[in-house]
């Protein structure tokens, strides 16, 4: 309970033919703002520093946002949701459970819902994928698969990204929040697991993707808040790299899918 944890708040973007695709977003620009409409005990026993924004990684990588098809949300809480108006525009891909959680406003959203988010549904119209009962298949090439894990919130998701090279990635959300979660088959902190809509889900899917791991060693856990797994990411270009090492800022995460 008194262990000290370090978190990022992060968001990787997926590159491919069709259409790029930004996984979460982690803190955006308006960050202060939208911190205070949180609970007041929730902001006295929280402490964040932002670094640079995701819409600005982008910018100084000269990247062409125009490039961006959609963000693709693991789960809508605050954290994961920030910089969703650094994007304007920009569709946002969510299930229709986590719809009607954010229509709600269920837990660890932000007080003032966001005005002209362009919110877009999609089902599970795919089969069973890796031990998952249903899936949907983005672009249909299996590079990026998204299978349902409701739990920590009615319209939770995880997200298998495939590259050319065979590489392969489960981004996990908040399953658990740390490496560990998964190597040492550790839920997440009681007093958090509350939060969670259905508790007995999560413990599932956590199991679930424990299972995996074990059949697959060379798939790669990212849960949405270890630095760890970030930090073994391409990056978005040698030459903003280079840049933001000097100004001591964290590399944006890259997948490329080539033609």
């Amino acid at each position: 309970m008194f262990e000290r944890r370090e978190f990022s708040m992060a968001g990787a973007l997926v590159k491919h033919p069709e259409g790029d695709l930004l996984i979460d977003t982690g803190f955006g620009r308006n960050i202060a703002e939208q911190f205070v409409t949180m609970p007041l005990m929730f902001r006295a026993i929280t402490f964040y520093s932002l670094w640079q924004p995701a819409a600005d990684q982008l910018r100084a990588a000269a990247y062409d946002q125009k490039s961006l098809r959609a963000i693709l949300l693991t789960h809508a809480h605050w954290d994961h949701v920030s910089g969703l108006p650094d994007f304007p525009g920009v569709p946002v891909w969510v299930t229709p459970q986590e719809r009607e959680f954010i229509r709600k406003g269920g837990n660890w959203q932000f007080g003032k819902p966001f005005p002209g988010i362009r919110y877009e549904e999609y089902g599970f119209e795919g089969g069973p994928c890796l031990g998952f009962s249903e899936s949907h298949d983005v672009y249909g090439d299996g590079s990026i698969v998204v299978v349902p894990a409701p739990g920590h919130t009615p319209g939770s998701v995880i997200i298998f990204v495939t590259l050319h090279n065979g590489t392969r990635y489960a981004f996990v959300g908040d399953l658990v929040w740390q490496l560990e979660g998964i190597s040492l088959r550790e839920e997440r902190p009681w007093i958090t697991r509350n939060s969670d809509s259905d508790a007995e889900g999560t413990r599932e899917n956590l199991l679930r993707m424990i299972a995996i791991k074990e059949r697959l060693p060379e798939l790669i856990i990212v849960p949405a808040h270890d630095m760890r797994a970030f930090a073994e990411m391409p990056t978005l270009s040698r030459a903003s790299q280079k840049a933001r090492k000097q100004s001591m800022i964290p590399s944006f995460p890259l997948f490329t899918y080539d033609d």
